[in-house]
C-alpha cells in the first residue's frame, strides 16, 4: 500500500493567479484545516488551503498540485472520526465548505441535486418542506456535510430502516487527480450502464477523486405522528439480545439505538434531561407511520419478554436527541480513542460480553453507543490523554475490532478508515483484496497526489 510520490516542485503564485482570493495562505487562517475532528496527529502546516466555491475551482486546485507534486487533503466539515482529513505538510487543503448550494430539488422524481458543502440536516429540512426527507440520518447531521457522508459512506441512525448512504446517491460529479471532471450514474431507478463507477466513489475517503455534485434519492415523510421509545436492561447482553429479536420480528423501527449505562451517565452529565441511568443499557428509537404507536408497543414487549426493567413510549424526540449528544458528550469529557466495528446483529450479546472482558482485562472504562439495529458498534476507552494513556487505550480498540472480525463484523460500518485505521486493513482484507484496490487507486492517482497513505 506504499506510494510514490514526485519530488514537489511548486509555483504558489500560479495557483493564486487561478484562484485569486480563494486561495489562502495565511498561516493563522490556515491553522483550523489542518485538523479534523478524530484523534489523529497532524503532521505539520499545509502550504494553503483552497477554499473552493466550484468544480472549476476544485478542478484547477487538483491539476496545479498533480503537476506539482503536492499531497491534497479534502475537507467539508471537518468532522471525520478517522484521521482522513488531515493536512499534509506542506500540502495543499481543498474545503469544499462554500459549496453549499442545494441546486435543485426534483419532487416528481424524488431527487435532489447539491454540492458537496450542503449539511446533511439542512438538506434534509429543504426536503420536507416538499414533503420528503433525506433518509441518511448521521448523529453529526446537524454540522456534516453531504460530501462527507458520501465520501465515507456513512449511517445513521435511520440505517436500519433505509440503509447506508450509498443506497440514497444516484449520481456524482467528480474531479479526478489530474483535474479533469467526471460524470457518473443517472437520475433513473435503473441504470446498469458499464461499470458502477458511482458506488466506487462513495467510501473512496477523498483517494480516487473530489465530489463536486451529487444526485440523491429523497423518500415521502411518513404519514401520522412518530413514537419514541425506550428500554433500559441490567445487562448489555440482554440489550443485545433485544434487538436480535426486534429486528427478526415483524416490527419495523425506523431507529433502533443503543447507549450502554456509561453512555447515558456522560449524556446526561453534559445535558441533563432527567434520564435514569440504567444499570446495563438503554435502547432507544423510533417507529413511523400511521401505526407508530402499535409498532412501538409491539417492540417495548419484546423487550419486556426478552428482560428489561422498563419502558417508555412517548411522543416527543427528547430520548433520540440523548442519542445524538453522544459524540459531544464524549467530546466533552476528552474521550476520543474510539472505534466504529460492525457486527451481524445475531452477533450483539457477545459482542457485548467480549467488550466487558477486554475493558476488565484492561483495566479501562470502556462506554459504546450503538447503531443497534444494524450492528454498528462506537466503543470509547476512557484513559489519561497522555502518550501512555493513548497507547493503553489504543490496545483496547485493538482488542475490540479483532474481537468482531471473530465475529463475522467489519472494521469499520461508516467512519472510514482515513489514518487512524489504516494499520487494520490487513487485519480484513486478504492480500488479492488489497492489491485490486492499490491497482484502482493507482490507475485514477497514479502520482498518489489525493490523500495518499489513508484509506487504502
Amino acid at each position: 500500500m506504499s506510494e510514490s510520490h514526485p519530488e514537489p516542485h511548486f509555483d504558489l503564485d500560479e495557483l493564486h493567479t487561478l484562484l485569486g482570493p480563494r486561495l489562502v495562505r495565511d498561516p493563522e487562517l490556515i491553522a483550523p484545516y489542518a485538523v479534523d475532528t478524530s484523534r489523529a496527529v497532524a503532521e505539520g502546516a499545509p502550504l494553503a488551503v483552497v477554499l473552493a466555491e466550484s468544480t472549476a475551482d476544485v478542478a484547477a486546485a487538483l491539476g496545479w498540485a498533480n503537476r506539482a507534486g503536492v499531497k491534497v487533503s479534502v475537507r467539508g466539515a471537518g468532522t471525520g472520526l478517522a484521521g482522513g482529513a488531515m493536512a499534509y505538510a506542506d500540502g495543499l487543503v481543498v474545503s469544499l465548505e462554500r459549496m453549499r448550494t442545494i441546486i435543485d430539488i426534483d419532487v416528481p422524481n424524488r431527487l435532489a441535486t447539491v454540492q458537496p458543502g450542503v449539511v446533511t440536516a439542512d438538506l434534509d429540512a429543504a426536503a420536507r418542506d416538499h414533503g420528503l426527507f433525506f433518509p441518511p440520518d448521521p448523529a453529526s447531521a446537524r454540522i456534516s456535510t453531504v460530501g462527507g457522508n458520501i465520501a465515507t459512506n456513512a449511517g445513521g441512525l435511520r440505517c436500519v430502516s433505509h440503509g447506508v448512504t450509498s443506497d440514497a446517491v444516484a449520481a456524482l460529479e467528480v474531479v479526478l487527480a489530474d483535474g479533469r471532471v467526471m460524470r457518473s450514474g443517472a437520475r433513473t431507478r435503473k441504470n446498469v450502464v458499464g461499470y458502477d463507477l458511482t458506488r466506487l466513489f462513495v467510501g473512496s475517503e477523498g483517494t480516487l477523486g473530489v465530489i463536486t455534485e451529487a444526485t440523491v434519492r429523497l423518500k415521502p415523510v411518513p404519514p401520522g405522528s412518530p413514537r419514541t421509545f425506550r428500554a433500559s436492561f441490567g445487562t448489555l447482553e440482554d440489550a443485545g439480545r433485544a434487538v436480535t429479536a426486534i429486528v427478526n420480528s415483524a416490527a419495523r423501527p425506523e431507529v433502533l439505538e443503543l447507549m450502554d449505562a456509561l453512555s447515558v451517565e456522560i449524556i446526561e452529565s453534559f445535558h441533563p434531561s432527567g434520564l435514569t441511568v440504567p444499570a446495563g443499557a438503554m435502547l432507544v428509537g423510533q417507529t413511523v407511520g400511521w401505526d407508530a404507536q402499535e409498532q412501538a408497543e409491539a417492540i417495548t414487549a419484546i423487550c419486556r419478554d426478552v428482560g428489561a426493567d422498563d419502558t417508555e413510549i412517548s411522543e416527543t424526540d427528547a430520548l433520540l436527541e440523548a442519542r445524538r449528544l453522544s459524540n459531544p458528550a464524549l467530546n466533552a469529557r476528552g474521550l476520543k480513542i474510539s472505534c466504529d466495528v460492525g457486527v451481524p446483529v445475531a452477533a450483539l450479546a457477545e459482542v457485548f460480553h467480549g467488550i466487558a472482558e477486554i475493558s476488565a482485562k484492561h483495566g479501562k472504562r470502556v462506554s459504546t453507543v450503538a447503531h443497534a439495529g444494524d450492528g454498528n458498534l462506537h466503543s470509547t476507552v476512557e484513559s489519561p490523554d497522555t502518550p501512555v494513556g493513548i497507547r493503553e487505550a489504543d490496545a483496547v480498540i485493538d482488542d475490540i475490532t479483532r474481537l468482531a472480525l471473530a465475529l463475522g463484523g467489519t472494521i469499520s460500518g461508516e467512519h472510514g478508515i482515513g489514518s487512524v485505521k489504516r494499520h487494520e486493513l490487513g487485519w480484513q482484507l486478504d492480500t488479492v483484496a488489497l492489491s485490486v484496490q492499490v491497482a484502482i487507486k493507482r490507475a485514477l492517482d497514479p502520482l498518489g497526489t489525493l490523500t495518499p497513505e489513508r484509506g487504502i
